[in-house]
């Protein structure tokens, strides 16, 4: 994504016309509570209207928090018919303004938190929108399987809103993103309409594929409230390390190498650079990585398997993916592709390494100002552009410094820029120097995170426009009064 800091949202939203709050009358507000009892006015709302790095903020209309289908299909029916502009909300975690709420009413689903049905034979979870995606890996453990599904903010998104960004995460490159973890969705169109697309099949070939149309938008074509998952089985053994290469060209050896070593198990291969280790020290000082913050280069891996030959201790109390993980890393270092390791010892120790991975948007959003990149690229251009990125940023403030962390092995880069000053027509040239460098690689300015109201200038700039133009006939088709979240995704 792309998001400058300092910047007036005000101005993103003023092409487009939204009802002002004290037109409302309170008769529609007693509509809304004849529905449900569960809706916030004024102060109440005040959680709601702030996102988490406070960036954006303005107080809605109200907050209203259905527990039924039934009643979100009351509730937009109401809305469509009142010209009611309606922001589907789900943990309030994202980084791009697409929950921000000016004018409209917020639509949470955190009361529709219910877990359906998890079914073992079929590997799968039905699940209501509202569902944490911490609470459902906590309901599975202990099943043999697993939502394969994790980021940093697991403790508090909603699955609502992973399928509302098409969200990533760290296990892309194994299981893929949120599209490719799901079979089903249940979806309330603008009218009202209950749109059933719960389908548990692999393969349904007839005709245009509206679950992946809906999964992804935002918000802006329709209101999910339920999801069917596909689950994989659950690693019996872990083997994890923290390495450090000479160079982004090594790791990639280092990458393949274990992937084709064991059958595709790798999990995670995370890229965390000199600048993102020292940003961690200073700002998560109780994680402290065990090859030091001064490398140039640190890899966290993981590869885990379900076969038992892999899982069980041999006689010397070793399991045998760890000595496997072991053996592969010694190769690599007679190779000159490996510098040091440190493998996990225990859960403890996987888990801090975890964390110092999961810390990422923690750590590199305290400083101010600050322009966010949520970014893909081709793998082996992942060093190119962080060499070329600095270096052009630095021709247009010279006092810029950077913040890497990367999902190397899926080429999806958070490149966080501070500038030197607070001035909004720096950042945005700052903006557009990145996606130039990005456009050049044949990359997309967004990955994982969604457009919202951040990344608008850069669909303007970047998207084709023929794209756009089949985009916003698909929007006034299905939201022809344009109540569906407003102002989000298309410029």
């Amino acid at each position: 994504m792309n998001l400058v800091s300092g910047g007036n949202f005000r101005e993103l939203w003023s092409h487009h016309s939204l009802p002002d709050h004290k037109d409302m009358t309170l008769d529609f507000l007693d509509r809304l509570r004849a529905i449900t009892p569960y809706v916030l006015t004024g102060t109440d709302t005040a959680s709601y209207a702030r996102d988490w790095i406070g960036k954006y903020e303005a107080e809605p209309i109200a907050v209203v928090r259905p527990a039924t289908t039934a009643e979100v299909s009351d509730i937009l029916a109401l809305c469509n018919d009142t010209s009611t502009v309606v922001v589907p909300m789900g943990g309030n975690t994202g980084l791009t303004g697409a929950t921000l709420a000016k004018g409209a009413i917020i639509l949470s689903l955190e009361r529709m938190n219910t877990i359906r049905d998890v079914r073992k034979e079929a590997k799968i979870a039905i699940v209501e929108a509202g569902v944490i995606l911490q609470d459902l890996h906590d309901h599975l453990d202990g099943s043999g399987l697993k939502y394969p599904m994790t980021f940093g903010a697991k403790g508090s998104c909603r699955i609502g809103g992973t399928l509302g960004t098409n969200a990533g995460g760290s296990n892309v490159l194994r299981y893929g993103n949120t599209r490719d973890l799901c079979l089903g969705i249940e979806v309330v169109l603008a009218d009202g309409r209950i749109l059933d697309l719960m389908s548990e099949l692999h393969k349904d070939n007839s005709g245009y594929d509206l679950r992946d149309l809906i999964i992804g938008s935002e918000g802006t074509l329709g209101v999910i409230t339920a999801a069917v998952l596909k689950l994989a089985p659950a690693p019996k053994a872990h083997a994890t390390a923290m390495v450090t290469v000479p160079d982004l060209s090594g790791a990639l050896q280092l990458l393949n190498a274990l992937q084709e070593r064991t059958g595709g198990m790798v999990e995670a291969f995370e890229y965390m650079p000199r600048n993102y280790m020292h940003r961690l020290k200073a700002y998560r000082p109780d994680l402290v990585p065990p090859l030091g913050y001064d490398a140039e280069h640190t890899i966290f891996l993981e590869i885990a398997s379900t076969i038992p030959r892999d899982c069980a201790e041999d006689d010397t109390g070793e399991i045998p993916l760890t000595t496997h993980l072991e053996d592969a890393l010694g190769t690599m270092f007679e190779a000159g592709l490996v510098l040091d390791a440190a493998l996990a010892g225990s859960e403890a120790q996987r888990r801090t390494m975890w964390e110092m991975r999961e810390a990422a948007a923690e750590v590199s959003t305290n400083t101010k100002p600050l322009v966010i990149n949520d970014l893909c690229l081709p793998v082996d251009q992942v060093a190119a552009f962080c060499d070329e990125a600095i270096a052009r940023i630095r021709r247009l403030d010279a006092g810029a410094v950077d913040c890497t962390v990367a999902h190397l092995g899926d080429g999806n880069v958070h490149y966080t820029v501070y500038p030197s000053k607070d001035n909004g027509e720096l950042s945005d040239k700052i903006m557009e120097t990145v996606e130039d460098i990005v456009q050049e690689m044949h990359g997309s300015f967004s990955a994982e995170h969604g457009i919202g109201i951040s990344k608008l200038s850069s669909m303007r700039r970047r998207k084709s426009p023929v794209a756009l133009d089949v985009m916003r006939a698909i929007k006034a088709s299905m939201d022809p009064n344009g109540i569906l979240n407003p102002g989000k995704v298309l410029p």
